[in-house]
């Protein structure tokens, strides 16, 4: 198995670190809070062990295989799901969908990863892909993305007034809850998208333009490094430092 270099303190979870988490940890009433205000009811989904290739033995040849949970009665019961796949990571679904199941909108979100950054290490993401190392970073990778985020934060706020930062684990996502956000088109974003690419912001297009609706569950388990998805909100994230801050790290790892 191809392990992904990560910096110090950063490692896969177990199956047993897994489940700890989420029977003791998961805050259902944060996640509860996360989604105030949507009116539908949200699509949540798991990818087990695709990246750390750690999962449970019945699931093997689910593993990679994105598993959607839209049956479930309340929260409590999309946390036994969970608990019954042990995933290495959890998602949400961004779109809305009417009573017919027909998409009528989408949570605009912006998708900042550090194995995107041109790291003046280790290169840009083609030199470390044609190493077998597409999903690793570096410390200083994990810092430059942070900027990244920032400057792109204060971009957006020109455009947006009702924003989110997520610490997604291994990098940022920004969350747009402006209703107009949710009306803008597949070309509308894709454009978006676009254009600010060409200002140097290393987002993954897919995430943006809408074509990946998936997007990681605020306060679960990344399991590949071992840290909590959590929100910062833009004056902590100046000084949030997912290495060593405790908001984002399992009880598993501060024993």
């Amino acid at each position: 198995m191809v392990r992904y270099h990560l910096p110090k303190g950063m490692r896969y979870s177990t199956l047993e670190e897994r489940e700890q988490f989420y029977r003791q940890e998961l805050n259902i009433e944060k996640v509860r809070q996360w989604f105030e205000g949507r009116k539908e009811k949200i699509v949540f989904a798991v990818i087990i062990g695709r990246h750390t290739k750690i999962y449970p033995e019945k699931y093997k040849e689910d593993a990679s295989t994105t598993i959607i949970i839209d049956e479930y009665k309340d929260l409590e019961d999309v946390r036994g799901q969970i608990i019954e796949f042990l995933p290495e990571s959890a998602y949400y679904d961004r779109n809305v969908y009417d009573k017919e199941n027909k998409t009528i909108g989408q949570e605009l979100a912006f998708d900042l990863d550090p194995e995107n950054i041109t790291c003046p290490i280790h290169g840009s993401l083609t030199d470390k892909m044609g190493r077998g190392q597409g999903l690793s970073f570096c410390k200083l990778e994990l810092q430059m993305v942070k900027e990244q985020t920032i400057n792109l934060y204060e971009y957006l706020e020109k455009m947006f007034s009702f924003m989110r930062i997520v610490y997604s684990g291994r990098g940022y996502h920004i969350h747009v809850f402006d209703e107009d956000a949710y009306k803008m088109s597949y070309s509308e974003r894709r454009k978006f998208a676009k254009n600010l690419k060409a200002k140097g912001f290393p987002i993954d297009r897919w995430v943006t333009s809408g074509g990946m609706r998936l997007i990681r569950l605020p306060y679960s388990l990344h399991g590949m490094v071992s840290r909590i998805a959590i929100p910062v909100n833009i004056d902590e994230h100046r000084s949030f430092g997912p290495l060593n801050d405790e908001r984002c790290m399992p009880r598993f790892l501060r024993v």
